[in-house]
């Protein structure tokens, strides 16, 4: 988390500076709104900004907005200075922190302002399969396309397959195309010089720049405007890009991971993502499944949850109930990982005995739930019920591949080509007899 204080803060910059840095944050310090803007300016990642409530909060965020400069803003002041803090959050501004600084309030806007944990947590076979292809194509410089379902962890997968390149000791600079408006993402990208345009008041470095001998992640690239889309491919194919505002490009040296949620294919055919930019980031496509197609990974990850949401919170960790993991399993997560998080985290503050059980686990969506009897998934692909279906009649031959195919009325060859891809995949099959 890399966060930049502006002003004093009523003198508790050094306490509020302690309590981040044992929060996992980063933090750089500028002593006045000017020079805050500087380092913004440099291209140096900035997560999120606390600002003394005392200064210009206004003229700052309005500077942000003239130089489309995307970034976090938090006031800080005294407790009493209410008429101060109505006016910073009417600025812009999107909380108000009380001084002296609480550990635990600044931690939660920490954690509000970017995801602090990137451990890969995991139990399932098709996860370690996933993972076992991205180490191995880590230390190449492709382009690699990261796809899957919005909260099943691609942002966490780019960061592995960072950590384990040639390029680990390098910057790793995460850009979210649908959380940026189109009018500022191109000046995010490719940054701009002074006089560019209204409000460009000085040269500032875009991530392009900033992740130059890094990797550059563009989360979420199918957000991406079609008319950026062109810069794009430019700069991935000729390792250049050109500021807005500048009169020579600029030679760039960075790895770019791209995330969607969406078919890009499909956006391809409807003329809103580029077919060359398309196969340009598409080198490597590594496809995560949803957290109810990788069951192995819920219990793991809901514990490690539990974990860390007992200590954030000071409580006593629990286990989870026999009846509490079979709800867990039972439930088709449509939100995924991220959806997880937040159920466990609800169960840690709302369990009252001496484990979690069933009734602390509270479901977004209680229809959401794998039918009993039938064994088939409500939502669940054709795909997926016919590897259930075939699996299951192999348990039922106790392995004998002959009689399940005369079974199932298929032959013994087709049989065998979807049983070695399942057993890629990473589904667990019976022994053959």
């Amino acid at each position: 988390m890399e966060l930049l204080i502006i002003g004093t803060l009523n003198g508790q910059i050094g306490a509020a500076s302690k309590i981040a840095v044992e929060q996992g944050g980063h933090v750089s310090l500028a002593d006045s709104i000017e020079s805050g803007l500087n380092i913004l300016r440099s291209g140096k990642t900035v997560e999120l900004v606390m600002i003394d409530v005392k200064l210009d909060i206004h003229k700052f965020i309005s500077s942000l907005s003239q130089e489309r400069i995307n970034v976090l803003v938090v006031a800080c002041g005294v407790a009493n200075d209410t008429s101060l803090a109505v006016k910073a959050i009417k600025a812009g501004a999107k909380e108000y922190i009380p001084l002296p600084p609480d550990p635990e309030l600044i931690g939660a806007v920490l954690a509000a302002a970017t995801r602090e944990n990137h451990a890969l947590i995991y139990g399932d076979k098709k996860t370690e399969n996933i993972l076992k292809i991205a180490k191995q194509i880590a230390p190449s410089e492709a382009s690699v396309l990261i796809t899957g379902s919005s909260g099943t962890g691609k942002e966490i997968f780019s960061r592995f397959i960072h950590d384990n390149s040639k390029r680990a000791n390098k910057k790793f600079v995460a850009v979210n195309c649908a959380a940026i408006p189109e009018t500022l993402l191109e000046s995010e990208l490719f940054g701009y010089e002074k006089g560019a345009f209204t409000g460009a008041v000085a040269r500032r470095i875009g991530k392009f720049e900033e992740a130059s001998d890094g990797t550059l992640l563009l989360d979420e690239i199918s957000e991406m405007d079609i008319g950026i889309q062109a810069k794009l491919l430019r700069a991935i194919q000729e390792k250049e890009i050109d500021r807005i505002g500048g009169k020579a490009p600029i030679k760039v040296n960075t790895r770019i991971i791209a995330t969607s949620n969406r078919n890009l294919e499909e956006a391809v055919k409807n003329g809103t993502f580029r077919q060359d930019l398309y196969y340009r980031l598409n080198v490597i496509n590594l496809n995560i499944p949803d957290l109810k197609d990788r069951p192995g990974d819920i219990i793991v990850l809901a514990k490690h949850f539990i974990k860390k949401y007992s200590e954030l919170n000071e409580l006593p960790m629990k286990d989870l109930s026999a009846d509490a993991e079979k709800a867990l399993l039972s439930y088709l997560w449509p939100g995924n990982v991220r959806e997880l998080e937040n159920t466990m985290h609800r169960a840690v503050l709302l369990s009252s005995g001496d484990e979690i059980d069933a009734s602390a686990v509270m479901l977004s969506d209680p229809t959401a739930v794998k039918e009993e009897n039938t064994g088939v998934e409500v939502g669940q692909t054709v795909a997926g019920m016919e590897r259930k279906l075939i699996i299951d009649t192999l348990k039922h031959t106790m392995g004998n591949r002959t009689t399940a195919a005369n079974i199932l009325g298929i032959s013994i060859r087709t049989l065998r080509n979807k049983l070695k891809q399942y057993q890629e995949e990473g589904f667990d099959l019976p022994p053959s007899l």
